[in-house]
């Protein structure tokens, strides 16, 4: 096959031939000296001349300098000229032995020819790129068109490939005025000439210091992806101080995989302010868990589904069935997990979990090993308001899930709850402590084979009807935010911590007999939801109470001030992996808790509200309705 080269290409080859032979007298030259054509006949000089540049061509065509684009002559570039340069030389050697067994011709000079076709190869290359990349920077400072002077906070690889892309990016829009490091053993050092001007805990005097010479920064970036939310948080009041809004790079992961561009700077979400250090993950025992088995995924289209859709996936199951009542959502994530893993063989079906034969018949014909049980009605006021509706979603149908894999001999069952089912004073929270009670049973039973693991955690954040989008609703609206009570406080993880944790405890669950226990998440502290608000209008570049007003509604039905995690009847054990924990169990029997069930489907279904609350006051006699 020829080999085809572009217009441009042709200057590029002709150049590289002519610096070969160039290259050739110049070694000759730096050898013996003015007069090395003395030392050779005239015919030999020439014939030399001619093989070296006729073995260069072949070399360099097959190795494909000239497709090299000299404005971003790279290390890459230089790799690719070694390469060419070693086999030229290693090839006229061979060449010049066979033809004149190296007579005359001192070992020394292809040594120097290599040097020598290194730099008239590589040297025009780089000072080509030197000049463009000297007459943009003129041009921009022209133009005025760098009109953001901004701070990175970082002093790693992301931060080191954000400044290099400003420099070969046209249109970029940032002009890098110094770099802040968390520690202070690289200030004074410098990132392709941008200076460490100071650290973190130095940020109101390092911006003092650039605005006195005219280089005042507009924005700080944040460029290191592992950096903790309290650090975060605490810059983001600096910011404030120093008349700067925060922002942030994009993982570098993303950036070298082409998901993002490497220039492209986000906004800090409440996700970075509100996260905590990573807790070390057995992913061995998760790939043990998921790889080569066959899955099923409730409310796969959800907020806690979804996320559980995607982190699955990575491990490679066998087969996927992603289930839900939504055909929107279903659609969506089938489309999703298509594109990121066409690999794995996957099945989209639409069905109700309060549908007792449609489950049964799914998990017959899927046989699935492992099923994760997200679906719910997990919004407080509108359970609230909708008890029936609650009651046959995450009560009756949580049993017919839990039955259906009893029934299909599926290995391990894991259900996902709720803190709100601790303590409950609404509806909700009831119908998942009930839910909860309903799968430890099954799990101390004798009858099944199937392992049941509960999982309970708080608050996701950006989770469909949790407070964080709808701050963000009424932010775009121009306000106010408003806030239940300034007391109420809340867990809250972020779902791809709650689902990596949800995976981990479900490793830990299945490997064991069954004892009803309930896995809880170590969510951390709880977060005033007032400090949320306020640190929401800070993340817009506003001052609460004076650009957006905070009021306060009062408590709705079914809410309360604060969420607990454990029950003062369930003793908390030790799981020996950081961010779980576990509950010991408080349930009824088997054969007890299936009448129940039975009975609270038949008061929902004939829509009898006190024959229904009074079976939920029976079996959580801790629940204490607000209204």
């Amino acid at each position: 096959m020829p080999v085809k080269i572009p217009p441009r290409g042709y200057y590029v080859y002709g150049h590289d031939i002519i610096m070969a032979v160039g290259s050739f007298y110049v070694s000759l030259y730096l050898r013996f000296g003015v007069g090395f054509a003395d030392y050779f006949r005239s015919e030999t000089l020439v014939q030399g001349g001619v093989l070296f540049a006729v073995i260069a061509a072949g070399v360099f065509l097959y190795m494909g300098l000239y497709r090299g684009v000299w404005r971003y002559a790279s290390i890459n570039d230089l790799a690719a000229i070694t390469r060419a340069v070693t086999l030229v030389i290693l090839i006229f050697m061979v060449a010049m032995f066979l033809w004149t067994r190296l007579e005359n011709l001192p070992r020394s000079l292809v040594l120097i020819n290599w040097f020598v076709l290194m730099a008239m190869l590589g040297g025009p290359r780089f000072l080509y790129r030197l000049f463009k990349d000297r007459r943009f920077d003129r041009y921009v400072d022209e133009q005025g068109l760098n009109q953001i002077p901004v701070l990175l906070a970082g002093a790693g690889d992301a931060a080191e490939e954000f400044v290099r892309s400003l420099n070969r990016t046209p249109n970029a829009g940032y002009r890098v005025v110094g770099i802040v490091s968390e520690t202070a053993g690289r200030v004074g050092r410098n990132i392709h000439g941008i200076p460490v001007v100071g650290t973190t805990s130095q940020l109101s005097d390092v911006v003092a210091g650039l605005s006195k010479r005219g280089d005042a920064p507009q924005r700080l970036i944040l460029s290191n992806e592992d950096m903790d939310g309290a650090t975060i948080a605490t810059l983001l009041d600096d910011c404030g101080r120093c008349g700067m809004t925060l922002a942030r790079l994009p993982r570098l992961t993303e950036f070298k995989s082409g998901i993002s561009d490497v220039t492209e700077v986000r906004p800090v979400a409440i996700e970075d302010l509100l996260g905590r250090p990573q807790n070390p993950l057995d992913r061995d025992a998760m790939q043990a868990l998921i790889a080569g088995k066959r899955v099923l995924i409730t409310g796969a289209g959800g907020s806690i589904g979804s996320e559980l859709v995607r982190q699955v996936s990575d491990f490679g199951p066998s087969h996927l069935t992603l289930l839900d009542s939504s055909e929107f959502n279903l659609y969506a994530i089938d489309m999703e997990t298509s594109m990121r893993h066409s690999d794995i063989n996957r099945l989209a079906i639409i069905a109700d979990v309060r549908d007792t034969d449609a489950i049964t018949r799914c998990l017959k014909e899927t046989a699935p090993e492992l099923v994760f049980h997200a679906a719910a009605l997990k919004h407080v006021p509108l359970v609230e308001g909708n008890p029936f509706e609650g009651a046959l979603t995450n009560i009756v149908g949580t049993a017919n899930v839990a039955d259906a894999c009893v029934a299909a001999k599926v290995d391990a069952m894991v259900m996902i709850s709720t803190d709100k089912a601790v303590n409950p004073t609404s509806i909700m929270g009831a119908t998942k402590r009930i839910a909860e009670r309903y799968c430890q049973a099954l799990d101390l039973g004798d009858a099944a084979s199937t392992r049941f693991i509960t999982v309970r955690f708080g608050n996701v954040l950006g989770s469909t009807g949790s407070v964080v989008p709808l701050f963000q609703k009424q932010l775009a609206d121009g306000g106010p935010l408003t806030v239940t009570d300034p007391d109420m406080k809340r867990y809250f993880m972020t779902v791809r911590e709650a689902v990596e944790l949800i995976l981990q405890s479900s490793a830990l669950g299945a490997g064991e007999s069954g004892d009803g226990k309930i896995f809880v998440l170590d969510m951390g502290d709880p977060v005033f939801i007032l400090d949320l608000a306020r640190q929401m209008i800070r993340l817009a570049g506003l001052v609460p109470d004076e650009d957006v007003k905070i009021e306060f509604t009062g408590l709705r039905p079914g809410e309360k001030l604060f969420e607990e995690i454990f029950h003062s009847g369930e003793p908390l054990v030790e799981t020996g992996r950081p961010g779980i924990l576990l509950a010991a169990p408080r349930t009824a029997g088997t054969d007890e808790m299936t009448q129940a069930v039975s009975a609270i489907n038949a008061a929902a279904t004939a829509a009898d509200r006190e024959k229904l609350m009074g079976l939920i006051a029976e079996l959580v006699p801790e629940y204490q309705s607000e209204t």
